[in-house]
């Protein structure tokens, strides 16, 4: 089993190529799909977030209000630290779960923005990095989410810089410009990883 680490930050279009590799036979363990899940309406999870933040952070059918927390945690450090030591643990846990479910020559690419935040690169046998410009980042969650620009800066402060995901990157991938530079980038990526892999390149 090859161990990659995926990461990149908000806006990067990490979750794009994460969809490609999929489409190629990668194995997706998606740390943000997993931090909705162990949140879901009945969890613990969630019932630790709502006794942390309060019912404030719920939508009217009970489920979480991500934005509305989102907006609180990301202007306070301290509060985002508390949400992170509710949240992480499960998500590590549930990771590990579907790890377990994998075949035994898969390629695991594990879908994670915190991995430089967290001190994780070590965790895999390699990390790739979906780099793209500050500005670029900015445009993307503005025009494509909707955020106010001031949100979005914020958001992206609150990540790594841009120069410490690069400095822990054994590849990069630059998604500054077109899909299909992208595509042939993500193709090329393949390639390498299941010749490290061993997996036949043909194989679904």
């Amino acid at each position: 089993m090859l161990s990659v680490g995926l990461t990149g930050g908000i806006g990067s279009g990490k979750s794009e190529v994460s969809r490609r590799l999929a489409e190629r036979g990668a194995v997706i363990v998606d740390a943000d799909a997993v931090a909705r899940e162990v949140v879901e309406p009945g969890t613990p999870g969630l019932a630790e977030v709502v006794a942390e933040f309060g019912a404030g952070v719920l939508l009217a059918d009970g489920s979480l209000d991500r934005e509305k927390l989102g907006s609180i945690v990301f202007a306070d450090d301290a509060r985002r630290a508390r949400l992170n030591a509710i949240v992480h643990p499960r998500v590590g846990e549930r990771m590990r779960e579907l790890v377990e479910q994998a075949p035994p020559d898969a390629i695991v690419v594990y879908d994670v923005p915190l991995i430089a935040e967290n001190g994780l690169a070590g965790m895999y046998d390699l990390v790739v990095v979906v780099d793209t410009p500050v500005e670029e980042q900015v445009r993307r969650l503005t025009e494509s989410r909707g955020m106010i620009e001031a949100d979005a800066r914020a958001r992206i402060a609150a990540q790594a810089t841009r120069e410490k995901r690069l400095a822990i990157a054994d590849r990069v991938i630059d998604n500054s410009g077109t899909l299909d530079g992208l595509a042939a980038q993500v193709d090329e990526l393949w390639g390498e990883l299941t010749r490290r892999s061993g997996v036949p390149v043909g194989d679904p």
